[in-house]
């Protein structure tokens, strides 16, 4: 069964292919013969109670710089679409929000992928705070006692933007660290919303692992393990990626949060994990699959569309 299939993405000629998840689900819909539709966040509006979309066909090979054709720009009902591919990159804000709020009125009738309504309500840093006894310490506050308090408390912590993406603003402070509290006032200045502060957990050095999971199910994961001179381990700041396999505990953790994320609708997941704790759900635009995949683990885009088509 032939699909349409609209992509909600940054512009594909901003991607780099290698690394790209939505590219790899682009790629497997185009060999299944969907019929793909690109559009930018930009180009979505809601007139009347009507979503709709100037978008343009899309076809795509694997050749860096040459990746991409884009038809004539069409507005369209995205409700006369099969698939909305909700996939542009944070930061969750108020634009996401948004979009969020624009594609509810077209799902489920459109199946929107992940469910935009559950999007918006889970958002990735507070989301995971549901699964607390899966964590490491947590918290979430403005407050410059609660941060100083919490690392009296545990010595080495991690803060961060409770909205950030990618590794942006990430710190890493030790106790004898004296920046806490500039670090705290420059937060304030560019952040309205509070921060996150966590419990430093020294197994990030030997790697934080990026699952993948699909309908709820483990299907895949890498491990990406942070340089000499970064506390990240994201790899477009310098964290290398390297082939893993699920243990015990991290198979415990899925079975924990799998029915969860199933039953709001979030298909395509990925979760971070330190050591033995929990970190992120990331719901928005997970990525990993083609490092998944160059690793010799399974073709979790074939997986992705296996699971759309089951339900469609």
């Amino acid at each position: 069964m032939a699909l349409k299939v609209a992509v909600q993405m940054d512009h594909v000629s901003s991607i780099t292919i290698r690394g790209d998840s939505t590219f790899a689900l682009c790629l497997e819909a185009q060999g299944r013969g969907h019929e793909l539709f690109h559009y930018t966040p930009d180009r979505l509006s809601l007139r009347d109670g009507a979503a709709t979309a100037r978008v343009e066909t899309l076809s795509l090979t694997e050749d860096q710089g040459r990746h991409f054709t884009l038809g004539a720009p069409e507005k369209v009902d995205l409700s006369t679409m099969d698939v909305v591919l909700l996939r542009q990159d944070p930061p969750f804000d108020m634009n996401y929000i948004t979009s969020t709020h624009i594609l509810e009125r077209i799902h489920p009738g459109t199946l929107v992928v992940n469910d935009p309504a559950w999007v918006r309500n889970m958002p990735e840093k507070i989301f995971v705070t549901e699964f607390a006894e899966l964590m490491p310490e947590t918290l979430i506050t403005k407050d410059p006692a609660e941060v100083a308090a919490f690392r009296a408390e545990f010595g080495e912590i991690v803060m961060k933007p409770l909205y950030g993406n990618g590794g942006a603003g990430v710190f890493h402070l030790t106790k004898e660290d004296r920046n806490l509290s500039s670090f705290m006032e420059t937060f304030a200045l560019l952040f309205r919303e509070p921060f996150i502060v966590q419990r430093y957990l020294k197994d990030v050095r030997k790697g934080d692992k990026r699952v993948i999971l699909i309908d709820g199910e483990p299907v895949g994961a890498i491990n990406r393990v942070p340089s000499e001179t970064d506390a990240r381990s994201n790899m477009h700041v310098g964290g290398r990626a390297e082939p893993t396999e699920l243990t015990a505990r991290e198979r415990e953790i899925c079975e924990a949060i799998g029915p969860t994320l199933k039953a709001r609708g979030q298909v395509f997941v990925g979760i971070d994990v330190i050591g033995d704790y929990l970190t992120e759900i990331n719901v928005t635009s997970p990525t990993g699959i083609r490092e998944v995949k160059r690793f010799g683990g399974a073709d979790i885009a074939a997986l992705f569309w296996d699971a759309i088509e089951a339900r469609l």
